[in-house]
């Protein structure tokens, strides 16, 4: 895989997930614009890539503004003379229970998160249509959005909304030759460090050992690094004509997710008032009820840490 000549904007890389993905897409060639708040993570990050014979530079702003989306593209074209990739990674946690949740804490996750895809995307693909650059959009979403998670309201819009944005702009970019897919990591991050659940694997991971099975495997959970390949695949030519798709990926596990479909169709004459729900289809409805939330299997007696 040959990402040679490219050039690739990655949101909120300056560490962690993202830093991951713009490392890969530089060890396979790419140019890369760093994006970060923090000017020195940002300079940081750009060291350590060109240290590692790769190209890098950075835009410091916030994501969210167009002027920063705009920045963004106008950055990489002038530094590499190109824009092939577009990766939407940036975000915040402002994690609270519904009742407990303020207004400023919902508008600041809407608008890094989804504020901030909707924009770069829009620049980045006007840019694609006007230079005729079949271009790469991945948008990087969660399980939260996909099945839901106790105090991230705000959050889970967003990369609800998200995954719908990606739905949309694969029907509206195809034309211009433009795919967009979404990518759904499930790997160690400053969040998953505080929760005891996974306290073996990140033990595992601070060590310099691989995670246990169970976490790989079983759960589909482990490093940033096993998220970027994914990343670098969809920003690659050998991606061709898969578009608008929802991909999970963690540890030794990849997962295609479904679009929502119809899990149950009952037809009655004449149409359903109230009296005819209760009668005929709340039976069969509940007897289809969807969860909500993720589940999590046992932990092995070996790697619970709860007691400890």
């Amino acid at each position: 895989m040959d990402l040679t000549g490219k050039a690739a904007i990655v949101t909120g890389s300056g560490r962690g997930l993202g830093l991951s993905y713009a490392a890969e897409l530089a060890r396979h060639g790419a140019a890369v614009v760093i994006n970060d708040v923090d000017p020195e993570v940002a300079e940081a990050a750009v060291r350590g890539i060109v240290d590692a014979g790769g190209r890098a530079t950075a835009v410091v702003a916030p994501v969210g503004s167009a002027e920063a989306a705009d920045a963004l593209v106008a950055t990489a074209v002038r530094e590499f003379g190109r824009l092939d990739v577009l990766v939407t990674n940036a975000g915040i946690l402002r994690d609270k229970s519904l009742l407990k949740m303020t207004d400023d804490d919902f508008d600041q996750v809407i608008a890094v998160h989804l504020r901030g895809t909707f924009t770069c995307v829009r620049s980045a693909f006007g840019y694609f249509k006007e230079s005729e650059t079949p271009g790469r959009i991945v948008a990087i979403g969660s399980p939260t959005g996909q099945r839901g998670n106790f105090g991230q309201t705000n959050y889970a819009a967003a990369k609800a909304g998200i995954v719908g944005m990606v739905r949309t702009w694969a029907l509206e970019m195809a034309r211009s030759g433009v795919l967009v897919n979404a990518v759904v990591p499930v790997a160690s991050t400053a969040m998953t460090r505080t929760v005891p659940y996974f306290a073996a694997a990140i033990e595992a991971e601070d060590a310099g050992l691989a995670m246990p099975d169970f976490f790989r495997k079983d759960l589909g959970f482990g490093t940033a690094d096993d998220v970027a390949g994914l990343v670098a695949f969809l920003a690659s030519d050998d991606a061709a004509g898969i578009n608008g798709q929802v991909i999970g990926v963690g540890g030794d596990r990849i997962q295609l997710w479904s679009h929502p479909e119809p899990v149950l169709s009952v037809i009655a004459e004449g149409g359903w008032d109230a009296e005819r729900i209760a009668d005929e289809f709340a039976p069969q409805l509940r007897e289809n009820l969807q969860s909500v939330g993720e589940k999590f299997p046992t932990l092995p007696p070996e790697l619970d840490r709860s007691g400890a």
